[in-house]
This record gives structure tokens, sequence and C-alpha cells, in this order.
């Protein structure tokens, strides 16, 4: 591959390099020295799932691994327990040393449904940050001034908010630039949000004598809301370890137009190939849900193998294209008094929605079925010694036994 068609494919759904020609001037300098280039991206433990938001980063690292470079997946366990002020309008409450290791192990064991095992460096943060001195920490301290930290958008607006930012919290992205510091990163890689984060480490390197890293800023995933950002909290998430039914469901969900930004963002498929698949739903040669099935049965193979794939495929095709149940639906046994259980308060026990409130959403929408029918009455009490068939939307379904 020659140099531009390299520098294009990684650069790839990038949303900003810095400095612009910095990824094609280190490229051309590795080849011409005949080097692998150390390409860094930190994830701090903080939840122990990964979902496909933090592939976004996996994905452009297993690119960079693919042309022979040397992968550093860094782990934040000694910054995880300062926490993340990115974002954040209050402090955050630092995980706990257990937490963090629980998460970090789970995360080790997640990353290499996309990276290549053999190829992958891990690196735990705490190795150099943690054998640091108070001295080294006011001397790293000394390096950046209040007025530059209080550019940080976040920072800015909780100061002329009068809401309380911790010291700690201004450690946190020298703590971070840091480890570019530490491991002589000649990439780093991180969210759109991560950017002033990433620039200190340009700083800290600069003030250490080292070249300073290009830093590749990707966007944030959208979820399957199309608005938000993937988010477990906000329950619009597509877990990697998702079941293959699940996932496959989840992804036929998403609009015509997110699709697009799923292919360029998640997919392995080359540009040329994306837009030949563009070209095809535009001229009506390639039906839109016909793109769909073929970006989800990529994905849910990348995480649970081809022939996971290809049956999620057909799974999904029989139940929603051909009308029929799936063959194994969850049997659910659920205590009722005497009483009986509201349909709200049902399909939360059944685990069919995370809430109440969820389930009355779900219900004004008409996305509930009772026995295979669209509910009209939600305030409906079911008595013990019945069996309903619930499902919400089109993935959710289970069969409940009251008792």
């Amino acid at each position: 591959m020659n140099l531009e068609t390299a520098v294009a494919e990684l650069a790839r759904g990038v949303a900003e390099l810095i400095p612009e020609s910095g990824l094609h001037a280190l490229l051309k300098t590795a080849a011409k020295e005949n080097r692998s280039l150390v390409v860094k991206a930190g994830f701090d433990p903080t939840a122990p799932d990964l979902h496909l938001g933090h592939t976004v980063l996996l994905n452009k690292m297993r690119q960079f691994q693919e042309r022979g470079h040397d992968v550093v997946f860094l782990i934040g366990d000694f910054t995880g327990r300062i926490g993340d002020p990115t974002g954040k309008n209050v402090t955050r409450k630092p995980l706990t040393e257990e937490q963090v290791q629980a998460n970090a192990r789970t995360y080790a064991e997640q990353i290499y449904k996309v990276l290549d095992r053999d190829k992958t460096r891990i690196e735990f943060n705490s190795k150099w940050l943690g054998s640091m001195s108070a001295s080294d920490t006011i001397k790293l301290a000394a390096q950046f001034t209040v007025a530059r930290m209080l550019e940080r958008d976040d920072f800015d607006k909780r100061y002329k908010a009068g809401q309380p930012i911790a010291i700690h919290e201004f450690l946190y992205p020298l703590m971070q630039g840091q480890d570019s510091v530490a491991l002589k990163a000649d990439i780093e890689l991180g969210g759109t949000d991560q950017k002033f984060n990433l620039l200190v480490g340009r700083h800290l390197q600069g003030q250490a004598g080292q070249a300073q890293q290009v830093v590749i800023t990707m966007p944030i995933l959208e979820g399957l809301d199309g608005v938000q950002k993937m988010s477990k909290s906000l329950g619009n998430y597509i877990g990697i370890n998702e079941p293959p039914d699940e996932m496959f469901g989840k992804l036929m969900s998403i609009s015509d137009d997110l699709m697009w930004r799923y292919y360029e963002l998640l997919s392995f498929e080359s540009l040329d190939e994306v837009e030949r698949r563009r070209a095809a739903v535009n001229d009506g040669s390639l039906h839109p849900k016909q793109a769909k099935m073929d970006l989800s049965e990529e994905i849910t193979a990348r995480f649970h193998g081809p022939d996971a794939g290809v049956q999620a495929r057909q799974a999904f095709d029989r139940r929603f294209a051909q009308g029929e149940l799936p063959e194994d639906i969850d049997e659910i046994e659920i205590a009722v008094d005497s009483e009986g259980m509201g349909l709200a308060h049902l399909l939360r026990a059944m685990g069919l929605v995370s809430s109440t409130s969820e389930a009355m959403r779900m219900l004004k929408q008409g996305a509930v079925k009772l026995d295979q029918e669209r509910v009209t009455d939600p305030k409906q009490v079911f008595l013990p010694g019945r069996s309903v068939l619930l499902q919400v939307g089109k993935r959710r379904i289970a069969r409940g036994h009251l008792v």
C-alpha cells in the first residue's frame, strides 16, 4: 500500500488530526527509518463492559496494528482512581482499587475481539504513576498553569457557575499526559471529548524534550437513538458481549441514515466498498434493509464468529420477515400476590424493560404486544395462575408464568 492510500485509510472516520499534516509526516518518517510507530489509546476501567462506542477507537488501533505499528492498549488503573472529569458538571466519585482491578481484567479479556492478541501491548499506568513521589507530582503540576487548565470547557463552565472543582481533578489531564511521556507515544487516539487531555500529552512531551505526539480524535458514536452518545446509562448501547441475536436485532433497529455512520466507524469494509453500497442504495439497486443486514452480520460475526453472524441473520429473517416467533423464548416465573400485578410492573419484572417509566413509554408508543396482539389497555392487571407472552419492540420477548 502506498503512502497516500495508507494515510487515507488511517484517516477514515477521524474527527481531527493535530497537527493536520502530522500523520502523513510520521508515516513517511517511519517508512524511511523502517520502524514502527508507538500508537497509544487509554481506557479508564470505570465500568466492566465495553460497547460498540468503545470499539471506534479499537478499530482504529487495529488499522495501525495491521500496518505493523506498536499498538498500546493503556489501562488507566491509576487515573481511574482519580476519575476523569471530562464532560462532568460535578466532581466524580473515585473508584476503589478493587473496582478498578476487576474492571481492568474484563477489559483485557474483551479487547481481543477486535485487536490481535499477539500484536497488542497492554500497559497499566500505575506502573509509572504509582511510583511518583510528592516531589514528582509537584514538578509535573508546575508544567501547566491554572489559566490553561481553565481553558478546558467543562472546568470553565463549572468555575463560572460557582461549582466546586477539586484540585485532584486538575491532576487528571496531567497524569494522562504523563502516560504519553512514559510510553514515548508517537500517536495518541481518543474521542473528541478527550481533545484537551491529548493536547496536554503533547505539551508535556515537549517539556520533556521528546517529539510531540500526533493527536487523532475520533467521533463519539451515537447510540441506537441516533441522538445521544452510546452509553450504558442511557440504555442506547450495544455491548460487545451481548448474545448474537440481541446484537443483530439492535443493529437492525438503527435508522437508515445512522447506518452509514456505523459503516464508516465500525465496518472493516474498505472506503471504496462502502461508497459502492451507498451508491447502490441511492440508485435503488440495493435495498437499505439489505445493506443494514450485511452490516449487522459483519459486526455480529466479529464478536461471536462467522457462524453466529449467519445464524443471527437467519433467525432475524424468520422472526421478523416471516413473522415466526423465536424458538428459544425465555420462560420466566413471576411471583404475584392475590391483588395481581399491573402490566408496567410485569414488564419490568420479566426484564423486558429497565423501569416502569420505560414500560409506560413503550405502552404509550404502542410498542408492547400481549399474546402477539398489540396492547390496547395499558391498565390491565394480571392475577396468579395466568401465563402471558409479552413482547416489547421487535427484539425483546418472553413468556411469563404468574404464580
